[in-house]
């Protein structure tokens, strides 16, 4: 039976992220992922042989939400040539001598993989929008000074996502995006751990509390991006972070759920010639 949060948590029209939960407990959630992510690996097995979709898994959310744990646990089960993940930091002088999209065109994934963009193309309207400065560095033509970027630039890159996106799903990208909706108190709590348990010192940089100090800034920025790119073809989930094992859950459940709807995802018949000798290949090698 499908699970009615699934529904829930699916950005089908304007959202406010005050009012949607950050905290949700599903019991014995961290045993449900087990049989889950199984599951979504025997999946990716047979999209590999089905070579018709790729899938793209975009997470975002603050600084401690948990991607890169949950990337470990969601994807635990997955055959390392059917997953690729991408971290995209800061750009480099390479990246930023293209368009802001090129390098998340040129890392997507081919036919039959999964892709997952351990945050995504959405930092160019939130991390460049809380620090519109950043965006001198992408040397545009029509940008040469912060006055420039104003809301008609954000429409036109909003626009420009909103069309990446409709690009690759019609033509066999399958896309799920989730926000990991943490609370702020919950992220003192991880940021709490990061400077008291020693094997956690190295998550820690000082440059996360100047970022904490825009908490409502960057709230505000992720749900105006949200509302205005959750598309049938690239929806949105908001999901309540501060439970690891439930977020996790959530996340592999939702792509489980949604890709078994996709009944053409078959394993390929082999040529009629191939099965009617079948006997005679396994023979040969027998009598070798």
């Amino acid at each position: 039976m499908k699970d009615k949060w699934i529904e829930k948590y699916k950005v089908t029209a304007p959202i406010s992220l005050k009012d949607i939960d950050t905290k949700v407990v599903i019991k014995k959630a961290d045993k449900k992922l087990k049989d889950v992510r199984e599951d979504l690996g025997k999946l990716q097995d047979t999209m590999y042989a089905h070579d018709k979709y790729a899938v793209l898994v975009c997470l975002q959310g603050m600084d401690t939400s948990g991607k890169d744990s949950l990337i470990r646990e969601v994807f635990k089960e997955f055959n390392v040539r059917g997953v690729v993940v991408h971290s995209f930091k800061v750009p480099t002088d390479l990246e930023l001598g293209h368009d802001y999209l090129w390098r998340h065109y040129i890392a997507l994934p081919q036919r039959g993989k999964f892709g997952v963009f351990n945050r995504t193309h959405y930092e160019n309207v939130l991390v460049t929008r809380v620090h519109p400065e950043y965006v001198l560095g992408e040397n545009i033509p029509s940008v040469n000074s912060v006055e420039d970027i104003d809301d008609t630039f954000w429409n036109k890159r909003f626009e420009q996502i909103n069309n990446f996106e409709k690009h690759i799903a019609e033509n066999g990208t399958i896309i799920f995006k989730f926000f990991l909706n943490l609370s702020k108190d919950e992220q003192k709590y991880r940021l709490l751990r990061r400077l008291e348990k020693q094997e956690k010192n190295w998550k820690f940089s000082p440059g996360d509390l100047k970022e904490r100090k825009l908490w409502d800034d960057y709230q505000t920025c992720y749900e105006d991006a949200i509302n205005r790119t959750s598309k049938p073809y690239a929806p949105w989930y908001t999901i309540p972070a501060d439970d690891k094992d439930t977020a996790r859950y959530m996340v592999a459940k939702i792509m489980h759920d949604t890709l078994k709807k996709y009944t053409d995802i078959q394993e390929p018949e082999l040529d009629d010639k191939i099965k009617a000798n079948m006997s005679m290949y396994k023979q040969e090698l027998e009598n070798e």
